[in-house]
């Protein structure tokens, strides 16, 4: 047990388990505050010390797990004592112990694969970044073996709903730190840089020292503005696409693509959030392929970027799409206010899983975005509803609109 021993030698008070009849430790932390580590100290003495238990190990991706959680320098194989590990089955994401005791990688990608295992202990990395909820509802239907059952959170704090949840539980003991509060283990250039750059700044608030931000000062949109409900029966469906001026495949912003409908109870809704990062002929196949999915009406597709490339790039992919270009002739923010107008008046619904385009719309002010990169998807959105109020379309294929 001599890891554990160098481990309990330098933690910092804040990186050992709390004591107390908790369910969930949440540990809200930024960048290189020693969540990793923590983390992956936890599931190795857990594992060690109760023979035969089952631990999953849960991350955004399975990449992340594999190469994070258990193979980085600060991860579970790190962190094991020498002659401990039986088997170490990275495509199969299974790491089995001389004690029996199973380790089992899990993605929040696939919440379907939570189903069925269960768990004694559980450290699920990056909960924030995780892109479906059903997968933490899911994992907790799993976590019935042994005596209490417990779940280990290691993440960089957001305002999603499910941070925002397990904030309010009873049963959560919360952890807060900052980057600066490891500068011992960290290069003091580095954290100059960081200081230099992101002290003071709304990024660097969340990134560095952890805060929970909520609404920005003059947003447009707020928290308590988005309601998440089920989707009824449409009247109408159509897909906002915003293309980027960049070529796609990780070069530039990501091209927005966002569905949204008119159900037959008069309310908006919007249904998903299909944003992607590709070259034309792939956004154009994914907005199309969501026009097919959801029975769409219309695909509405900026104009600016690209002109009749943008149109062509779209019935390259689906001759027989319908299409409206739009063209933003005034600024994003008075596009958007009207969108914004419907919000305050309770009159959307968001399907859940809408993360990374909610965290977007709270970034977008009277003055502009604020956040990192352009705003594709509420862009997306944006035209989406616009439609969608503006009415039915017009007789013909495509259809021009001034913004």
């Amino acid at each position: 047990m001599l890891r554990r021993s160098d481990w309990l030698d330098k933690a910092r008070p804040d990186q050992t388990p709390p004591i107390g009849d908790w369910t969930t430790w949440l540990i809200l932390a930024g960048r290189g505050w020693g969540k990793t580590r923590t983390g992956a100290e936890d599931a190795a003495w857990h594992g060690v010390a109760n023979p035969g238990w089952r631990i999953a190990i849960c991350a955004p991706t399975a990449a992340d797990a594999r190469d994070t959680c258990v193979e980085g320098n600060s991860g579970l194989l790190s962190c094991l004592p020498r002659g401990m590990v039986r088997t170490w089955n990275r495509s199969l994401g299974e790491l089995i112990l001389t004690n029996e005791t199973r380790y089992k990688l899990f993605s929040a990608d696939e919440p379907d694969r939570f189903r069925g295992p269960q768990h004694n202990r559980a450290w699920c990395d990056e909960l924030a970044a995780w892109k479906y909820p059903d997968a933490w509802d899911q994992l907790q239907f799993g976590m019935r073996l042994g005596d209490h059952p417990q779940v280990v959170v290691t993440t960089t704090p957001r305002p999603t709903p499910m941070i925002r949840t397990l904030i309010k539980a009873d049963t959560t003991i919360i952890t807060r730190g900052s980057t600066f509060d490891n500068a011992a283990n960290l290069a003091p250039s580095a954290l100059a840089e960081l200081r230099k750059r992101y002290d003071g700044t709304r990024l660097g608030r969340q990134e560095l020292h952890a805060e929970l931000l909520d609404d920005l000062p003059g947003a447009l949109w707020t928290r308590d503005s988005i309601t998440l409900g089920t989707m009824p029966e449409m009247q109408r469906i159509v897909v906002g696409v915003d293309p980027s001026g960049a070529s796609g495949q990780g070069d530039g912003d990501d091209i927005g693509i966002v569905i949204a409908g008119k159900g037959v109870d008069g309310r908006f809704y919007v249904i998903e959030d299909a944003t992607c990062n590709m070259g034309p002929a792939g956004w154009g196949r994914r907005a199309t392929e969501r026009y097919a999915y959801h029975q769409a009406d219309c695909i509405v597709a900026e104009k600016n970027y690209g002109g009749a490339m943008v149109e062509s790039v779209i019935r390259t992919a689906d001759r027989n799409a319908k299409v409206k270009m739009v063209t933003a002739s005034r600024g994003k923010a008075v596009r958007a206010e009207p969108i914004a107008a419907l919000y305050e008046q309770g009159r959307v619904t968001h399907a859940r899983g809408l993360d990374a385009l909610e965290d977007q719309m709270m970034q977008f002010t009277l003055t502009g975005y604020m956040g990192e990169g352009s705003p594709d998807r509420v862009d997306a959105l944006v035209w989406a509803l616009t439609e969608l109020l503006s009415g039915k379309m017009r007789t013909g294929s495509s259809q021009e609109l001034f913004l």
